[in-house]
């Protein structure tokens, strides 16, 4: 497993191992010796979360509040998302700052290597996604359990962050909850 540190401190993409040939692929998608090596400590998953999204589902931004933090693995299972997430730490040098990256399924590049990436958010971060493609099949395993008491949200449009979404040829589709989240300025942050 590779590891690329992004601009943000503490927000990592993953470049899983994959071993393919003419027949398909196999992937560990999780270990929790070796993640624990590569994150610097001993991640405690006790929730794993599926959904799925048509192209132009945009979800997010959602994060949980104490005591629930939640730090967060991400994978896609099918398709892709355009993913990012925002630093709301308290006292952070890159409060509302944010990460984007792209994640697919695993696939093969030009030369037959298989590839596939994964995004570890750790707590103190809100998150978000848009589906690139139709049936996007949108993997998580999550460091505490969904506690509705906990959950909060920001505005995906929120000018201060200014998220640079991408394009697409067809109109977002945005749950009412999400299209109701404060602005940045409005939270209480991590």
């Amino acid at each position: 497993m590779d590891v690329e540190q992004t601009s943000i401190d503490g927000l990592l993409l993953l470049s899983i191992d994959v071993y393919g040939d003419a027949r398909g692929f196999f992937v560990e998608q999780y270990e929790k010796q070796r993640y624990g090596d590569v994150l610097g400590q001993d991640i405690r998953f006790v929730q794993d979360n599926l959904s799925r999204s048509d192209r132009g589902v945009l979800r997010g931004l959602h994060y949980q509040k104490a005591p629930h933090t939640q730090g967060k693995l991400i994978s896609v299972l099918h398709g892709s998302v355009f993913d990012v997430a925002v630093d709301i730490r308290k006292d952070s040098p890159t409060f509302g700052a944010y990460v984007s990256v792209t994640l697919s399924a695993p696939q093969q590049d030009a030369d037959g290597h298989w590839q596939w990436k994964q995004f570890w958010i750790p707590e103190g971060f809100a998150h978000g996604f848009l589906a690139l493609e139709d049936q996007t099949l949108f993997s998580y395993k999550c460091s505490d359990v969904y506690a509705p008491e906990s959950d909060a949200g920001i505005l995906w449009s929120d000018p201060a962050i200014d998220i640079a979404w991408p394009e697409i040829d067809v109109a977002y589709s945005i749950s009412e909850k999400d299209q109701k989240h404060p602005l940045l300025q409005d939270i209480q942050p991590l």
